[in-house]
């Protein structure tokens, strides 16, 4: 996620710089808001910073509750989008969990929501854990 390979040859400031940092349940407000101030720098502004910073906060939360209390996050500017990434631990999902679930569920909508917040959602599960990555277009703020 070099700046120069991203076609972008003029040196990042402080406030762009990628994000990469290990959280736990304690950290993750806070962590909140450093994605919104990065997220933000990087021009998203309004209810698209909303949505994007509310989509990472639902997966910071998911990667503590089911992911085994904490993980990592990467946020980095690629090309013409905004991405973040959430590692975990946890014991991950079972084939077709996600996709079999009922509109009529009081809980488990999250990742649903996080998918119509953001241009871009990919589950990726690993052993142990899980990946998640959300992407979300700057060509409208660039």
């Amino acid at each position: 996620m070099d700046a120069a390979r991203d076609g972008d040859l003029s040196p990042r400031s402080e406030a762009t710089a990628p994000l990469a940092v290990r959280f736990t349940a304690t950290e993750i407000t806070g962590l909140r808001h450093e994605v919104a101030r990065l997220a933000a720098a990087h021009g998203l502004r309004d209810d698209r910073l909303d949505d994007f910073v509310f989509a990472v906060y639902e997966i910071l939360t998911n990667a503590v509750r089911h992911g085994g209390g904490s993980g990592s996050l990467q946020l980095d500017h690629v090309g013409a989008e905004l991405v973040c990434q959430v590692d975990d631990d946890g014991p991950g999902f079972a084939a077709g969990q996600l996709s079999a679930q009922s509109p009529l569920r009081t809980g488990g909508r999250g990742l649903q929501l996080v998918r119509e917040l953001t241009d871009s959602l990919t589950i990726i599960p690993r052993t142990p854990g899980t990946s998640v990555e959300v992407r979300v277009s700057l060509a409208a703020v660039l």
